[in-house]
């Protein structure tokens, strides 16, 4: 009776050692997110919460303004694809109880990216945008330079039906630039 059980438990502990085993293997091999191998495509791409530096401005007082971008430009048939999200919350009120509920869309620009240059660890998207609330319009040129880099990189999006560029730091997320 003694045989059977030990050679269960020799069985046993060879599985459990290759289970293990096949896991550590599974670890430590470099993998993309996605599982794929990267192709060499990717531009510049990124997610995350930003705050527009100096919100408002001081023209009828400061306000602050957070925004959430989304972006991905990628090399395609000689030329570059990609799209564009950004999303400007500002809160209800300037002062006072509501002045921290960021619920007020100040903004939203959503493009087709079009064209792409790459210096060092910053990227320069341009393509054209609808845009709803502040720089309404459709079909509006824009640029966007993004700064590679986790929370504290910093990117300028510059719409032509405004004046002035947004200058956002990145308080969330990940914008990567593939130089």
């Amino acid at each position: 009776m003694p045989g059977p059980f030990r050679l269960a438990k020799r069985c046993l502990v060879g599985l459990l050692l290759l289970a293990a085993g096949v896991g550590l293997v599974a670890v430590f091999l470099p993998r993309s997110v996605s599982g794929r191998e990267s192709d060499g495509s990717t531009i510049a791409k990124g997610a995350g919460t930003t705050i527009i530096h100096g919100g408002t401005g001081s023209s009828g007082g400061f306000v602050p303004v957070l925004t959430t971008v989304a972006f991905h430009a990628e090399k395609a048939g000689g030329g570059v694809t990609g799209s564009f999200d950004c999303l400007a919350y500002a809160p209800e009120s300037g002062t006072g109880p509501n002045s921290a509920q960021f619920t007020v869309n100040a903004m939203y620009v959503i493009g087709q990216i079009s064209g792409a240059t790459v210096k060092g660890d910053t990227a320069t998207l341009t393509a054209t945008a609808s845009i709803t609330g502040l720089g309404a319009g459709s079909s509006v040129p824009f640029t966007f330079v993004v700064q590679k880099g986790g929370p504290g990189a910093t990117a300028v999006l510059t719409v032509n039906t405004l004046t002035f560029p947004f200058n956002e730091l990145l308080v969330a997320g990940s914008f990567r630039v593939q130089g």
